[in-house]
């Protein structure tokens, strides 16, 4: 009877784990579905609901012309980045004023860095088609672990409590920290519909923002709802726009807090800009800066 007993038990709880496997795997492909559209910039021009920035430029900072840059931070008064393109993706910590770097970690030669963010002491970061990412510790870069996801790995950030990825979709999914694995995800959208080739990420004060691949436009996005709630149009800031044409395009989003203001990036640009946000319409009363 109790080895009967043990049978069944041990064939409910496979049927369990194979049940939760196969609810991951359809909540995973139902957000890797959401393929979205890649917006441009007469559409947010005539988008009248939502609060549009432009931006002005308050501090320029060297950066390295052979980082091919897809994740961007600011954390203990460093600038960490993950560098892309086979052979040549890095994981760095540098000096922002001087744009030396400090801390660097080259990944094999078969790995494609992307997203990369930082929580209790781990750094986190994707790759592009590998489906691995890895988990390194903060202070010297020595890798802890990897882990797997289904999808592509493009841009990543964290609200403090869950990591968050995006895949080149409309969908940003929200991981489990203890697991890494899936937990939820949101569907981004404006006032026309699904907004695709979301890349880097970067959490700021309650609201995400995303680069939009191949654009000059940045999405401030409602984690809750993933509805856009601003967009920051930031045409012109390329320093060279016949040289740097595709694939050296706009990406990296940084929040520096002590200043309230936002770092962005290129692939392979010359420099950082720290901008300040200025209305254009709509104005918005949600500041950057934290009020506290």
């Amino acid at each position: 009877m109790f080895r009967k007993f043990c049978k069944f038990q041990i064939i409910g709880l496979l049927i369990l784990a194979l049940s939760s496997c196969q609810s991951a795997n359809v909540m995973q492909n139902k957000a890797s579905s959401k393929v979205g559209r890649q917006v441009n910039r007469e559409e947010i021009l005539s988008q009248n609901t939502i609060p549009l920035y432009t931006y002005k430029i308050v501090n320029t900072y060297p950066h390295n012309v052979t980082s091919y840059t897809e994740g961007l931070l600011m954390h203990d008064g460093y600038l960490f980045e993950s560098t892309g393109r086979y052979g040549l993706s890095r994981l760095l910590k540098t000096e922002l004023e001087t744009g030396k770097a400090i801390q660097s970690y080259k990944l094999d030669p078969r790995y494609f860095g992307e997203g990369i963010t930082i929580l209790q002491d781990h750094i986190f970061q994707l790759t592009y088609k590998s489906n691995i990412g890895f988990v390194y510790d903060k202070n010297n870069f020595e890798m802890i672990k990897v882990f797997h996801y289904p999808t592509e790995g493009w841009g990543m950030t964290t609200d403090g409590d869950e990591l968050i990825m995006s895949d080149g979709s409309a969908a940003l999914v929200f991981l489990d920290l203890k697991t890494l694995q899936q937990k939820r995800y949101i569907t981004v959208s404006d006032d026309i519909g699904e907004i695709g080739f979301l890349n880097e990420l970067e959490y700021v004060n309650g609201d995400l923002f995303a680069n939009v691949w191949q654009t000059n436009l940045i999405a401030r996005i409602s984690p809750k709802t993933g509805k856009v709630n601003g967009w920051i149009d930031l045409t012109g800031i390329n320093p060279d726009p016949n040289k740097l044409k595709y694939p050296y395009v706009l990406n990296g989003i940084a929040f520096k807090k002590k200043s309230g203001h936002l770092l962005v990036a290129g692939k392979c640009w010359p420099e950082l800009y720290e901008i300040v946000l200025i209305p254009k319409k709509k104005r918005d009363n949600s500041p950057l800066k934290d009020p506290k």
